[in-house]
């Protein structure tokens, strides 16, 4: 026996139409959460990668100057136009280490913490030691405390 049902009949069904929405709903919810931590993980390796610009350029002019003992990257004649460079404090320097210094760094609107130290390594030759800090986290970012991510940069120069 066969059931015809009427043209008003036709259609889906209430249980059909929710599950329909449930299924939509997933996959808006996933896609969105896939959207959040690629865009996350995007400013992550942006602020891995400007720490390290930040390390190198300090390293390198630094080793760069007639006389390392007198490098001072808050000069104006310096990063002025990329950088705004300012003492104040920096993570600790490595042990056997003088420091030369500790500098907040703002570039692109991201605070960077550095601190450059030196050791004699031999006679003739002189390690010079950047580490910048740097908070990951979005909330508190007002000091160097809520600094969570360490580049380290070591280059040696004639002394």
């Amino acid at each position: 026996m066969t059931i015809k049902r009427s043209k008003s009949e036709t259609g889906f069904t209430l249980i059909e139409v929710m599950l329909a929405i449930l299924i939509l709903t997933v996959a808006v919810i996933g896609t969105s959460g896939y959207r959040y931590y690629a865009a996350l993980d995007a400013r992550r390796a942006a602020m891995r990668s400007a720490s390290a610009r930040i390390g190198l350029l300090l390293c390198e002019s630094w080793r760069g100057t007639s006389d390392p003992n007198t490098f001072d990257p808050t000069d104006p004649n310096g990063f002025a136009s990329e950088l705004t460079i300012t003492n104040s404090a920096g993570p600790a320097e490595p042990n056997g280490f003088t420091p030369l210094g500790s500098y907040t760094v703002v570039s692109d609107g991201a605070t960077y913490y550095a601190t450059m130290s030196w050791k004699d390594v031999s006679t003739g030759l002189r390690a010079l030691n950047v580490v910048v800090a740097w908070a990951q986290r979005e909330q508190g970012t007002a000091s160097l405390n809520d600094a969570d991510k360490l580049f380290k940069l070591t280059t040696y120069t004639p002394n």
